[in-house]
């Protein structure tokens, strides 16, 4: 059987992702430098908190969903 997480479990790791998101957003994300670390940066910073917000949300398995993609291909 699969463990199921509780909504304060939840809301802790979005409170956690969010602390991370602000702090990496701040010292890597938009408008800081040219190239990698300007808008680009701050672009798959967004791309990866959206990815795993919907992991902690939704409990998506990313792995999975991904190798079944894969498979189809195949």
């Amino acid at each position: 059987m699969r463990r199921r997480q509780g909504c304060l479990e939840g809301l802790f790791e979005l409170f956690m992702l969010n602390v991370i998101f602000d702090w990496l957003q701040d010292h890597f994300g938009f408008g800081r430098g040219v190239s990698c670390f300007g808008c680009g940066c701050g672009f798959l910073l967004l791309i990866l908190f959206i990815l795993l917000a919907c992991n902690i949300i939704f409990s998506t398995d990313w792995f999975r969903a991904s190798w079944a993609i894969l498979r189809g291909f195949i």
